[in-house]
């Protein structure tokens, strides 16, 4: 379906303008041209492939695609959450030989356009990013909060050897006796905790839920969202909490054959409890994987160099890359 664009063409940088720029609501008969341009984004943990026609069914989400000459060049998903407030941006692609062209700023004024006409209720605009913000970064944006991204790499065959090792034989609970043991979340208790509750306040980084890079204030609305997805909640004490995290089911990755994307939200101070949940997790989703595992695990930034050590010399997994982090941007609306 093609988007009226005329209303904006005007606000285009001029040699974009005369490029010929064309936007269009994607459709599943772009999937192959877009997985074509995108190929190595994201050192090959690309996401869409896995959720690209789920998105396109969401009733809160647009996916938009610029064209050039008829040609797929770029990529942008937006998705109005928090009540109706905040648009998120998610998805951003640009093809290479198109980069540093100004495409991907044309490509959000045009989306931010499309939303305000849309939801005009939208205040604010949020995105996560993992690269290094600079001078220019701090005028445009508010920083919300910041994760530290811990990045592993193993076989899962292999860890499941090395966790049953520490487990001698039993349960991977008791490897850690003196830490409770981590309790996983039905539904009725994850409302109750976030909703009705003033208990994740102390855990949760500036009121935010993030989880697999997706920021949500803990509103009904973004429950509704959130409980459709297939994801693991664990907290350890559901009467005061201290660490809580969230695991997205593992999914398959374009980096190769038989490779999955394993991503662990975790919130909270205390590193005995944070790694206790994160050798759950590990342990409930490596349990039927077979192949290798690029698993990421998001974490106050003063954890990342214990845990990376834990990682490292305990379970024995390869660390992929040093230290990097996951800011939680937003900015107003115009």
């Amino acid at each position: 379906m093609k988007i009226d664009t005329s209303v904006n063409v005007a606000q285009l940088p001029e040699a974009l303008s005369q490029a010929g720029l064309q936007f269009a609501v994607a459709t599943e008969e772009d999937f192959d041209e877009i997985m074509a341009m995108s190929q190595d984004i994201y050192g090959g943990l690309d996401y869409l492939p896995t959720r690209y026609t789920s998105w396109l069914q969401e009733t809160n989400r647009t996916v938009i695609l610029a064209r050039k000459h008829g040609k797929v060049i770029a990529l942008e998903s937006v998705c109005v959450i928090d009540g109706g407030e905040t648009m998120l941006v998610e998805g951003l692609r640009v093809a290479p030989q198109e980069r540093g062209k100004g495409v991907a700023g044309v490509l959000l004024r045009f989306c931010s356009e499309l939303v305000k006409s849309k939801y005009p209720e939208v205040k604010v605009s949020r995105l996560t990013r993992d690269d290094k913000l600079g001078p220019k970064d701090f005028q445009k944006y508010r920083v919300i909060t910041k994760q530290g991204i811990l990045l592993v790499r193993f076989n899962a065959e292999d860890l499941k050897r090395r966790l049953s090792e520490l487990s001698q034989g039993g349960d991977i609970k008791s490897s850690l006796p003196t830490v409770p043991s981590p309790i996983r979340l039905d539904h009725t208790t994850i409302n109750r905790l976030y909703l009705t509750t003033d208990l994740m306040q102390g855990v949760l980084p500036n009121a935010t839920i993030i989880q697999d890079w997706q920021p949500f204030k803990p509103l009904p609305t973004n429950m509704a969202i959130l409980l459709k997805k297939e994801i693991d909640w664990m907290v350890d004490n559901v009467s005061s909490p201290n660490v809580a995290s969230l695991c997205t089911f593992p999914f398959r990755v374009p980096i190769g054959d038989d490779w999955y994307y394993l991503n662990i939200d975790m919130f909270g101070k205390d590193l005995d409890l944070a790694q206790q949940q994160f050798l759950c997790h590990l342990q409930q989703h490596t349990a039927t994987l077979k192949g290798h595992v690029m698993c990421q695990l998001f974490l106050d930034p003063p954890l990342w160099k214990p845990m990376m050590e834990f990682c490292r010399n305990t379970l024995r997994v390869e660390l992929v890359k040093e230290y990097t982090e996951q800011c939680v941007v937003e900015a107003d609306v115009i």
